[in-house]
């Protein structure tokens, strides 16, 4: 699998539930996923996700439990 191998390059991207994943360069990125710029091997991308994905939760329930009174 593509995932797998780090003699390729890579792009980090976020879906709609601003949940981040890598995806392989030389693939067509999937409907409901968007580049955020950032491209480079495996570990420069997954260092990206690192910093930048601080809450796991997906938008949608982080939303709902932020609307949510205690």
């Amino acid at each position: 699998m593509s995932f797998d191998r780090t003699d390729i390059d890579f792009e980090v991207v976020i879906n709609q539930e601003e949940q981040y994943s890598i995806w392989p360069t030389f693939k067509p990125i999937p409907n409901g996923w968007t580049s955020v710029g950032t491209k480079g091997d495996k570990q420069t991308c997954l260092e990206y996700i690192e910093k930048h994905w601080s809450d796991m939760r997906p938008l949608s329930l982080r939303k709902h439990m932020d609307s949510t009174p205690a």
